[in-house]
């Protein structure tokens, strides 16, 4: 199975441990990922925030890349994955949109381009039964809050993927790997996103909520598929402890380092080593666990 995927801007830098989690976990479950030659950034966050139509033309670039190959776009990232929903949704009911944008490419891009997210691949192509069946490790009974935020299931009208109050994708593969997807009521509650840096308080009072409830439902760790979300639910436990006195110790770790860990991939080739909440005790359950 073979498809175009875009790693994203962060894939080298403060998401590269998602970055090399995917491709591990693709890698041992047969997929073969291409990176389209050129890609360029989708404009998250700042694009859509500055210019509509540029928030269409940049990850629009990238997409008409991969319709020349006529493959589905595969993107890990949930920002990511939403701009190039969002640019497909906006071309196709707007024709002049749709002109600006060839224009600026020197190309018309039809909007057609099927953009899935990694998660939706590993359910819909892959299966729940062929990951259970190709792990060599169970999540042994670890309790795991399922985090989605507000990017991968929202609007609903443009992502169509998953219940947009209460999905369940996350949790069906924590499921099938052993652990437990806890039943909890901040699976889709902001985590300030894009605000990490200019409004560090509002991040910090977010995630302070969002953690607090992970850690009241009995989470031994919390799952994510958006460095955005990753890294705010990561480092800012160090300023809740500083600002707030409370100490959460909660690993934040992606789906694919889950799944990689049940596959069997070592964790150094699943940038486990970045996190800033060590995973050292998920980890050794994990491996010791047939």
């Amino acid at each position: 199975m073979r498809y175009g995927y875009f790693p994203g801007c962060s894939a080298d830098s403060t998401a590269k441990d998602m970055h090399l989690s995917t491709v591990a976990v693709a890698r041992a479950l047969g997929m073969e990922l291409a990176e389209p030659k050129g890609w360029t950034c989708c404009g998250a966050t700042a694009g859509h925030q500055t210019d509509r139509f540029l928030s269409v033309a940049l990850p629009a670039a990238s997409l008409a890349k991969v319709k020349d190959d006529g493959l589905d776009m595969i993107v890990s990232c949930a920002a990511c994955y939403n701009r190039m929903k969002v640019a497909n949704h906006e071309i196709q009911k707007s024709d002049e949109m749709r002109k600006a944008v060839a224009d600026a490419l020197g190309r018309d891009y039809d909007g057609s381009v099927n953009v899935r997210h990694f998660l939706e691949v590993l359910l819909e192509d892959i299966g729940i039964e062929k990951i259970a069946e190709s792990a060599k490790h169970s999540l042994a009974g670890l309790k795991v809050a399922c985090y989605y935020g507000c990017l991968l299931v929202r609007p609903n009208e443009v992502t169509n993927f998953d219940d947009p109050e209460n999905p369940t994708s996350l949790d069906r593969i924590v499921t099938a790997l052993g652990g437990e997807g806890l039943e909890w009521p901040h699976k889709v509650e902001c985590c300030g996103g894009g605000l990490s840096m200019s409004r560090t308080d509002v991040v910090v009072s977010l995630t302070d909520s969002i953690l607090e409830m992970a850690q009241a439902s009995g989470a031994q760790c919390v799952t994510v598929g958006c460095p955005m979300c990753q890294i705010n639910l990561d480092m800012r436990q160090l300023d809740i402890k500083k600002q707030k006195g409370k100490s959460y110790d909660m690993p934040i770790v992606y789906i694919t380092q889950l799944i990689g860990l049940c596959l069997g991939v070592p964790p150094a080739k699943l940038g486990f080593e970045k996190l800033m909440i060590p995973a050292s005790d998920l980890i050794k359950t994990v491996g010791s666990a047939a």
